[in-house]
C-alpha cells in the first residue's frame, strides 16, 4: 500500500492533504522520516504522524468500478480477480459483496464486515440491484409486463420475483431485480428469446456507482454512502 493512501485511510485526510503532511516531514516509516507519498509499505511497517503511531482500525467498506475480465473471488486459477485491483493491507480479510460475472462491469462493494456483507446479499432482504443491459435483438413490447409478473427460468420451479424494466432504446434497457439467482439477468432475457451482449451494474438500492470512479478504480465509501446502503438492509 502506498504511504499517502495509508495516511489518508488512517486519518480521514484527503490524498492531497496526506501528501502535504508527508512532504512536511511529519510522517515516519520505521523510525525514519519519509517525504515520498508513493513509498510502498510492507505489511510489518511502523508508521507515525507527528511521532504518534498510526494503524488502520475498524471495518473497511470499499466501492469498486469492476472492469470486464475479472472474477469476484479471492483466488482463481484461470482469471485475474478483483482483489488484484486493490492496494490494501490485510487483503485476505476483504471479500466482494456478492458477485458479478467475468464479463459484467460496474458497481461492486468490498468489505471485511461479514454482517454488513450478509445483510446486503441475504435473499430474505430482497435488496434491489439495477443493471444496464444491451441486447442482441430488439426488446419485445411486452417484456416489461412479463418481468413485472415474474419469469420462469429454465430448470427452475418458481418464477422470478417481479422486476422493473425500463426500455432505453431498441436494444438497451435498465432492469431492477430483487434477488440474485445464478446468471439471473441473462437467463431472464433468454427466457424471452433474447441474448444479453453487455451487462453493467449501476445501482444497489439507491446507491449508484460514482460517476467519477473510472473502470478498475476503487475508493472508501463515505459516511453518507454507508448510510445509503444501510437503509437497503432493513
Amino acid at each position: 500500500m502506498r504511504l499517502d493512501k495509508f495516511i489518508s485511510s488512517c486519518t480521514g485526510l484527503t490524498r492531497s492533504q496526506a501528501t502535504k503532511v508527508i512532504r512536511q516531514g511529519r510522517v515516519g516509516v520505521n523510525g525514519e522520516p519519509c517525504k515520498q507519498g508513493a513509498t510502498q509499505l510492507k505489511a510489518d511497517a511502523t508508521i507515525t504522524l507527528d511521532d504518534e503511531p498510526l494503524a488502520l482500525s475498524g471495518p473497511r467498506y470499499l466501492v469498486l468500478h469492476k472492469p470486464a475480465g475479472y472474477v469476484c473471488s479471492s483466488d482463481d486459477p484461470e482469471h485475474p480477480t478483483v482483489m488484484m485491483l486493490l492496494d490494501e493491507p490485510a487483503l485476505e480479510s476483504l471479500n466482494p459483496v456478492g458477485r458479478l460475472d467475468l464479463d459484467t462491469t460496474g458497481l461492486l462493494l468490498i468489505t471485511d464486515d461479514g454482517q454488513w456483507l450478509h445483510r446486503i446479499t441475504s435473499p430474505k432482504h430482497h435488496v434491489a440491484k439495477t443493471y444496464r443491459v444491451w441486447l442482441a435483438d430488439p426488446i419485445p413490447a411486452d417484456a416489461a409486463a412479463q418481468f413485472a409478473e415474474g419469469v420462469l427460468l429454465r430448470g427452475e420451479k418458481d418464477p422470478t420475483l417481479p422486476a422493473e424494466l425500463e426500455v432505453i432504446a431498441e436494444r438497451e434497457a435498465l432492469l431492477t431485480i430483487h434477488e440474485g439467482r445464478y446468471h439471473q439477468v441473462k437467463r431472464m432475457f433468454a427466457a424471452l428469446g433474447n441474448k444479453v451482449v453487455r451487462l453493467h451494474r449501476e445501482k444497489i438500492g439507491d446507491f449508484q456507482l460514482p460517476e467519477d470512479l473510472s473502470e478498475g478504480d476503487y475508493r472508501l465509501l463515505t459516511e453518507q454512502e454507508k448510510y445509503q446502503l444501510q437503509t437497503v438492509q432493513k
